[in-house]
């Protein structure tokens, strides 16, 4: 038997960032507030994505580290035991605490009610109507004035023959595996195939890695690229950049892709597992968007306008499934702006100039801005500046000097339009370059800004004195 429940003022698809930003935001307004998950509570980021990855991330450099510390003698790196069934309890160990903590513990405190199981619309364009399906086995229907699809993503696997067949990881099934692979073939090498990469390479399974286009980081400006690509070498991950991959088999338990190089040989490369990070798509079927005028886009996101409202007037949709950036801050963001704008009339919009970007390697990648390219091709002359780590106090005192900071500049006003990073701590950084970017600094008014000695945002200052003095000449803190 189905029921229906109307009183709401928003009913709400899905449960990660945007979700609950937006739950929050309409509580917070004295709106009521209905949430349906078909499956576990907190969405992508504190359950697959971020938190578990960032975790093992860490455990991964603690084992690095260990081993160029010389703190196991006798042990090359490479040799360093990993307790990798521990690993993956400790990491469930955290989830479970986030998700309690900042998921459902919260929906208890602002008092909307979460309903598990998988919803669809039905109705007409004028009256669209939730029908859930329980995970119980039962059946509901939800009304509200205003619905939000906060649906997020999921691993996306290009069409490569043989690859169902052979079986394939992903970013999130990677972290689920119950004993560490000898070895692994990634393919992707963007910022996910590279987390990945680095991460399994450390804790010691034998890493290749397969990127279709010209370099690793291929969004990431050419220096950063080739920092990146030398890390990967001297720590023995094998990287076949500008390589199709273009089939797969199983042969005595392990995986064998077939490669076409750039000077287009056909090699094979074997790996016991085979992991996929070709990028996500929104999470769409079978949420009967056609049958209430909702649109999509090819990749099957959600079209909405700046406000974030979709081609129905009561719909809404944030997050990864809007086909956005896919940050979690830049879902919360969209979600609380749902929220303001479909139950305030708000009419607001978001600003994603100065929206920054890391990828959690080691050094890490960061940026906030236009490229180099991209300030071309919007026909402003441009001044660029690029300054090693080595002429950075902090990285010298850190023993590592891999990386460097780029300035992307407007030549004629000085205005600052980009920041580009590869260091330690890159993404700590980004964030000082994202506020001097939203506050329409030039590289002037950055080179004379305070900056504390021995700090790695201390090489934005640095950066910007490259633009009219030469920093090898400058004493170790001269301002």
């Amino acid at each position: 038997m189905t029921t229906t429940h109307s009183g709401f003022d928003l009913a709400v698809i899905g449960s990660g960032s945007a979700a609950f930003a937006a739950a929050i935001a309409a509580t917070n307004q004295g709106k009521s507030v209905v949430m349906v998950e078909r499956g576990t509570t907190g969405g992508t980021c504190v359950n697959v994505g971020c938190v578990p990855s960032k975790a093992l991330l860490a455990a991964a450099e603690a084992r690095h580290g260990a081993g160029a510390a010389g703190r196991f003698p006798g042990l090359a790196a490479a040799e360093i035991p990993v307790g990798f069934g521990e690993l993956i309890g400790g990491k469930d160990a955290l989830v479970e605490q986030l998700r309690a903590e900042k998921y459902t513990g919260l929906a208890a405190d602002y008092g909307w009610e979460i309903v598990h199981g998988t919803a669809a619309f039905t109705g007409t364009t004028e009256t669209p109507v939730l029908e859930v399906t329980l995970s119980d086995g039962g059946s509901r229907r939800l009304e509200a004035p205003h619905y939000l699809i906060a649906t997020g993503s999921a691993p996306w696997a290009p069409p490569i023959d043989g690859l169902e067949q052979a079986g394939y990881l992903t970013s999130t099934t990677a972290m689920e595996l119950d004993a560490l692979p000898e070895s692994l073939l990634v393919v992707g090498g963007n910022a996910i195939g590279l987390e990945q990469a680095q991460l399994f390479a450390r804790l010691g399974t034998q890493v290749t890695v397969i990127e279709a286009l010209e370099r690793l980081a291929p969004f990431e400006e050419p220096e950063v690229s080739q920092v990146i690509e030398e890390v990967f070498a001297d720590e023995g991950i094998a990287v076949h950049t500008g390589a199709t991959f273009t089939s797969v088999r199983i042969e005595d338990g392990a995986r064998i892709a077939a490669v076409r190089t750039r000077s287009g040989e056909e090699i094979e490369l074997r790996a016991e597992q085979l992991l996929i990070a070709t990028g996500r798509r929104a999470n769409t079927t079978g949420l009967g968007l056609d049958t209430v005028g909702v649109k999509t886009g090819e990749r099957g996101e959600v079209v909405v306008d700046d406000h974030l409202r979709t081609t129905n007037e009561r719909i809404w949709a944030a997050g990864d499934v809007a086909g956005g950036p896919q940050f979690v801050y830049v879902a919360a963001a969209q979600g609380t702006l749902v929220a303001d704008n479909a139950l305030a009339g708000a009419e607001r919009t978001l600003d994603y100039t100065a929206l920054p970007r890391v990828t959690f390697t080691s050094p890490a990648i960061a940026a906030v801005g236009l490229t180099d390219a991209e300030v071309a091709e919007a026909g402003i002359r441009c001044d660029c500046r690029t300054l090693p780590l080595e002429y950075v106090p902090r990285a010298l005192a850190n023993r590592d000097t891999r990386g460097l900071v780029k300035l992307v500049t407007d030549a004629d006003t000085g205005r600052i339009l980009g920041v580009h990073v590869i260091a330690d701590g890159a993404g700590d950084l980004i964030t000082a370059a994202t506020y001097a970017i939203s506050a329409e600094m030039t590289v002037d008014q950055l080179a004379h800004t305070w900056a504390p000695y021995l700090t790695m945002a201390e090489a934005l200052k640095l950066a910007a004195q490259t633009f009219t003095a030469d920093v090898a000449k400058l004493s170790c803190c001269a301002g």
